[in-house]
């Protein structure tokens, strides 16, 4: 959501803004909308102003003796109560189309965004670790984990496409690596543990900006309610119409959910395997901020996310987004991305970003700055750390042993009950 301020004092930078995203010029379309709603809301004024004065002259002149001017006056109030609740459904109509039109924009981009199309122009920053070494030929994830658990055939029979029901140590690894990314971010870096609603309402999706946009790769229900694709949908709106203090910054937030996504636009995309599903789950971070320290809080929750890959020893490089490649609602964005020796190519495993005052401008979530009678608008960051599912696939393409068993990483032995290894089925 933008301040319609900024597009009526320089249409051609907001335009020049957006451009950046590849939208054609929107300023004036907006603009128009905003000068028919102000010209009607003028005309009610006006109608309600004269309308309340109408009646009170009404009984001035029948105080008077002024029948003839009552009755006139009388016929003048009748008519305004009719033409003003057309005025008034004109008038939100307009607003409904303006408000329309302003959820459907994109945040504006950081200044240090790269430009580009599509992903091939994301802009390489660093890297970690090393690709491992094999005296086999790795296999992707698809073809060991079967024999380890990872039940790709039962799931299909249950629930279709983009689903996998797992077993055994492969269950058991799974849970470990969210426990562990759960801990790591409350214990070592005091993020607040959350277990927050799985459904939503449809005022929610657009608080944080998946709708309008992303309708359709959003599972509904029946009555309306909308099965979270993100944490950050829930944890987001924690914050909506709330004011808060300037010392309550930063809020630190962190939650392990099952996320559901209909994948609508991906078809044909990473049909094999357990990359890209309708179900899986993903540990989240939320970082409420201050506008002047957002920054660092980007830089702190990207290095919060390289801290889990480091210590699961996962070779990974870090890329900033382009323009043609950001998240709509995101103003920058660095992705992690984890090498997979089976697929031989960089797969993202976390997004960490810097949303500014976009995602609160819709929440209508604010804080007062000290020794300010103005309220303010916050920034809204948030983070994968990490995609569980997306780490389970690094670990058993990076673990693999030529015998088609998994090592499990040191790190998580103490999740896995003394199980050190995933061994095939006999």
């Amino acid at each position: 959501m933008h301040d319609i301020r900024l597009i009526r004092d320089d249409p051609e930078g907001f335009d020049a803004v957006m451009a950046r995203r590849g939208l054609a010029p929107v300023a004036d379309d907006i603009l128009a909308l905003d000068e028919k709603r102000r010209e009607l809301t003028t005309k009610l004024q006006e109608a309600q102003s004269r309308r309340n004065d109408a009646s009170k002259a009404i009984g001035q002149a029948m105080g008077q003796g002024d029948a003839e001017k009552a009755e006139a006056l009388k016929a003048e109030v009748a008519e305004l109560k009719k033409t003003m609740p057309a005025l008034e459904e004109q008038d939100r109509e307009i607003a409904k189309q303006l408000e329309a039109a302003m959820l459907a924009l994109p945040n504006v981009l950081h200044t240090g965004v790269p430009d580009g199309a599509s992903e091939d122009d994301n802009v390489y920053l660093r890297e970690w670790g090393q690709k491992p070494a094999f005296d086999f030929e790795p296999q992707e994830h698809a073809d060991i984990a079967p024999a380890l658990g990872m039940d790709f055939e039962t799931a299909a029979k249950i629930s279709g496409a983009r689903f996998t029901f797992l077993r055994g140590d492969m269950a058991r690894l799974h849970r470990a690596l969210g426990q562990f990314m759960l801990d790591n971010n409350t214990r070592e870096h005091g993020f607040t543990e959350c277990n927050p609603p799985l459904l939503i309402n449809e005022q929610a999706g657009y608080g944080t900006g998946q709708l309008p946009k992303f309708g359709e790769d959003l599972f509904w229900t029946k009555d309306d309610r909308i099965l979270i694709s993100t944490s950050e949908m829930v944890l987001g709106n924690s914050f909506r119409e709330q004011l808060f203090a300037e010392s309550d910054f930063p809020m630190r937030l962190t939650a392990l959910t099952p996320c559901f996504r209909s994948e609508a636009g991906s078809a044909g995309r990473d049909t094999r395997g357990f990359i890209r599903q309708h179900q899986f789950e993903k540990v989240e971070m939320i970082v409420a901020s201050l506008p002047e320290n957002a920054a660092d809080e980007l830089e702190r929750i990207t290095a919060v996310a390289e801290g889990l890959l480091q210590k699961l020893g996962l070779h990974y490089r870090v890329m900033a987004l382009c323009s043609g490649d950001m998240g709509a609602a995101m103003m920058r964005t660095y992705d992690l991305e984890v090498w997979l020796p089976g697929q031989g190519a960089y797969r993202e495993i976390s997004s960490c970003s810097d949303g500014g005052t976009y995602q609160p401008r819709r929440m209508n979530a604010r804080y007062r700055p000290d020794g300010s009678k103005k309220s303010e608008y916050f920034h809204l960051l948030n983070g994968s750390g990490l995609a569980v599912g997306r780490t389970l696939v690094a670990l058993i393409e990076n673990y693999q042993q030529a015998d088609g068993s998994v090592l499990v990483p040191e790190v998580l032995h103490p999740y896995m009950g003394g199980v050190t290894k995933l061994e095939p089925a006999a």
